[in-house]
């Protein structure tokens, strides 16, 4: 497996700065937010992306994921929801979506990740979980013909928050084209145990974030090792099944120190023996 760092805890850094101090803490690929600060798709244009990939080149880096989770450009981390009661809100997130598919093709990533729909805000679940299939159905035949997997993403409190929810709402969609971003401490905070729930939507994975959450369960990212998550368990789960693409450390909640948890954690990989042997031995 391959280890990335989301760009979305170097806020306070340009996305050409982030991915030369990702580079240089050890790490082979970077999740790229698009947002603001970093690649908000209206803000990159062709001289942006050719920057962008140059970087990448130039450090020896990839894309392991393109977020488009978050809107804070129009919006914040939420909203505009693909469940907005408002259709012009709602025609953001869609086009934000497939403004982000277009950019993930220019850039070259193979995969962009969403909200499970959004917060239901007073919204009835069954009116929420149709109007979010309505929106990926608007956005499935760019996706299609842009070869871009779209990655839903559970979280707790969110519409989709668990994995019975994600299963049975993703019968309705076709899994060449949508698929599962599993972030382990999601499933972690709402009481599912990630290392059987990653054997279990093994079908659906199309990447990982990876955080610690504390025995609270509480919605909090950690940086590997202060929390309660089972590493080892999780980790040869992931060789069970077989996967061999990236991994993408997620800590947004350490803004103020980006470099010191980059680097924290993948020390925390390296010294530990699950993390060495599947992310830093030689294959």
């Amino acid at each position: 497996m391959k280890l990335a760092f989301s760009s979305n805890g170097f806020a306070r850094h340009t996305l050409l700065e982030t991915i030369r101090l990702l580079a240089e803490a050890g790490y082979h690929g970077v999740e790229i937010m698009a947002d603001v600060p970093h690649a908000y798709p209206p803000q990159v244009g062709a001289a942006e992306v050719e920057q962008i990939r140059s970087a990448l080149d130039r450090y020896g880096m990839e894309i392991s994921n393109l977020s488009s989770f978050m809107l804070r450009a129009i919006g914040d981390i939420y909203h505009p929801s693909w469940i907005e009661a408002d259709p012009g809100l709602r025609s953001k997130r869609i086009e934000h979506t497939m403004n982000s598919i277009e950019l993930a093709r220019q850039l070259g990533a193979k995969t962009i990740s969403t909200g499970p729909g959004g917060p239901l805000d007073g919204i009835e679940p069954e009116r929420g979980l149709a109007l979010f299939l309505d929106g990926l159905r608007q956005i499935e035949p760019l996706a299609r013909r842009r070869n871009v997997r779209v990655l839903i993403e559970p979280e707790p409190e969110l519409m989709i928050e668990n994995s019975s929810q994600f299963k049975a709402f993703c019968q309705q969609l076709d899994p060449r084209i949508f698929g599962l971003n599993f972030d382990i401490g999601h499933f972690f905070c709402v009481g599912e145990d990630p290392a059987e729930q990653i054997v279990a939507l093994k079908d659906y994975i199309g990447h990982f974030h990876l955080e610690d959450i504390g025995r609270s369960r509480v919605h909090h990212h950690l940086l590997p090792g202060d929390g309660a998550i089972d590493f080892q368990a999780v980790f040869d789960a992931m060789e069970r099944i077989g996967y061999r693409d990236f991994v993408t450390v997620e800590l947004y909640t350490y803004e103020d120190r980006p470099v010191e948890a980059a680097r924290h954690a993948i020390e925390f990989l390296r010294r530990s023996p699950y993390g060495a042997r599947h992310f830093f031995s030689p294959r």
